[in-house]
Formats: structure tokens, sequence, C-alpha cells
């Protein structure tokens, strides 16, 4: 372990630090609104020690690039230089596959919880099948919302301490960054049976849309509980791991539902 300062140590080569293998295919790091450009930097940092070099930054408060984060990533520059800017959640995991949600908490959804292990080993074998893959972590006060959070496939939490169960920003990606690189051996492949590619962040997230307004047009939600049944509803999506397939096979049957109805008025 190194305790040289920010400013010492010149920029490394991309993946200099890992066998080649290990940064070629590899979870998307994706931060939501971050505040503070230490905690960018130092988040970068956690990446480039583990082999992960693709950061998303969604909205990140007072703008990008900003000032001070280089000097934190120390010697990560490639990691900030490549990071893409993305205005929503939505936009950030509208190309992948599979997305896990960091939280301390499940917060009443019904969606799976893992630890980091299994969850980056779960995230290995996805991408080990030609999967793409993206972590979301949330905002330094707040965390990630529920809305966010019900976008995701699973969430992964930390084994702290419950009486203090805080973990800043850098610690949090470096805790998923560690398991990544400890799962590299023995990850067993995904079964290969499916008939078509699983579907894409941007796909489910259509149908979401598609069929939430089609409930809306008939009232199915009561008026004090349409959230917690729209997260609920969507976590049940989640777990059938949907192919491109199956989008499209459900959203053709929930439009023959909702153009039949139409018909049938009189």
């Amino acid at each position: 372990m190194t305790t040289e300062q920010p400013s010492g140590p010149p920029e490394p080569e991309p993946a200099s630090g890992l066998a080649a293998d290990v940064a070629a295919a590899a979870p998307t790091i994706i931060l939501v609104e971050p505040q503070l450009a230490e905690n960018i930097g130092m988040a970068a940092r956690a990446m480039a020690n583990s082999g992960l070099s693709e950061m998303r930054l969604v909205a990140p408060r007072d703008g990008w690039p900003k000032k001070g984060a280089r000097q934190a990533a120390s010697g990560a520059g490639h990691v900030l230089d490549g990071a893409r800017l993305c205005g929503t959640v939505r936009e950030a995991i509208g190309d992948l596959n599979f997305v896990l949600a960091t939280t301390r908490r499940a917060r009443g959804q019904m969606k799976r919880v893992l630890s980091p292990e299994d969850g980056l080993s779960d995230a290995r074998r996805r991408i080990a099948a030609g999967e793409r893959v993206g972590i979301l972590f949330g905002r330094e006060r707040a965390g990630l919302e529920n809305d966010e959070i019900s976008l995701a496939d699973a969430v992964v939490t930390f084994p702290v301490d419950p009486a203090f169960g805080s973990v800043n920003l850098a610690q949090a990606v470096l805790l998923v960054g560690y398991e990544w690189v400890r799962t590299a051996a023995g990850a067993a492949p995904i079964s290969g049976d499916r008939r078509t590619p699983p579907a894409s962040r941007e796909m489910i997230v259509s149908f979401f849309d598609y069929l939430e307004a089609e409930l809306d047009a008939v009232n199915f939600y009561p008026p004090d509980k349409k959230p917690i049944m729209t997260r609920n509803m969507r976590d049940i999506f989640h777990r059938l791991a949907l192919t491109e397939q199956d989008v499209r096979t459900l959203r053709g049957a929930v439009r023959a539902l909702a153009e039949g109805r139409r018909l049938r008025k009189p």
C-alpha cells in the first residue's frame, strides 16, 4: 500500500498494473450526480487499481471536467480522460444488458440483494458471455434514489458494521474493484443456450414506459401506490433476465391487449 501524494507519480499507461485480460472486458462504473472533484478522482484511482477503465458520470454537480479531479486521481488520468458524461441514469445504462446498484439497503424493493463477491462473480460470467455490465454508485450524501435502483437487476451491499455503515464513494468503488479482480479465476461461463441476445437496458426501459402507460390508461394503479407498484413490477421483469425476443414478445402481447380493448369499446 503506497502513501504517495496525489501529485507524485507520473501517468501510467492504461491497464498497465494488471494483466490485459483483466482490463479488456470489465464492468462500466457509473457515478450518479457526484459532487466533489476529489471523489471522482479518487474513484478513478480505485478503478485503475482494479483494472477498470470505463467511467460514466451522470450529471455531476458543477459540471465536468472539474478542477482537482486529476490531482486526486494520482496517475489514473486515463480513466478521467475517457469518462463519458450522461444527463440521466437511463442514458448511462441504455446500452447495458445487466446493471447492479450499490446501496446500503434494499429500500423495500423486491430485488435480489447480493454480496460483492456474488454480484461480481455474476458480472464476470455475463461479460464472458458477451453481455455489457454496469455498476451504479449513488450520490455522496444521499446515495441512489428508489426509482434509479428500480432500473437495476440486483442490489449489491457491503458487509459493514450496521452501527456505522457509511462508505465514501471511492471506498465503494475500490471494494467492487477488489472483488472484480478476486473473481478473475474460476468464474464459470454463463449458459449459452439463449436463442437471442440479452436485451439492452434501453430496450427494457422502453418496454417499462410502454407497459406503465397502458396500465395508467386503464387506471390500474391506486393513486397512493403507483410508485412502489411500478418498482415492484420492474423487479419481476429484471429477475427474468429478458432477451431481446422476450421483450419483443411481451411488448407485442401488451399491444394486442390494449388494441383489443380499444376495439371492444362501443
